[in-house]
């Protein structure tokens, strides 16, 4: 069973992940979209960073190379 804690880091980078497929899939179909390109870059600058260390231990690259390829799919 989960803490709240793990509940919370669990929606924490799953709402990442959500977004970072949302800005892509725009990005597809508008490669200059200015919004999706400022989340997408917001979004790896997450995963790229120390609290996403702190909140999993998650390989960042490992994860930002699946999701490019789901989407890219």
């Amino acid at each position: 069973m989960n803490t709240p804690y793990e509940n919370l880091v669990n929606a924490i980078i799953l709402r990442a992940v959500e977004d970072y497929r949302k800005a892509l899939r725009v990005l597809s179909e508008h490669p200059y979209h200015r919004d999706a390109l400022r989340e997408k870059r917001s979004i790896l600058r997450f995963f790229h960073s120390d609290w996403f260390c702190v909140l999993t231990n998650l390989d960042p690259e490992l994860l930002i190379k699946r999701l490019d390829k789901e989407v890219a799919a």
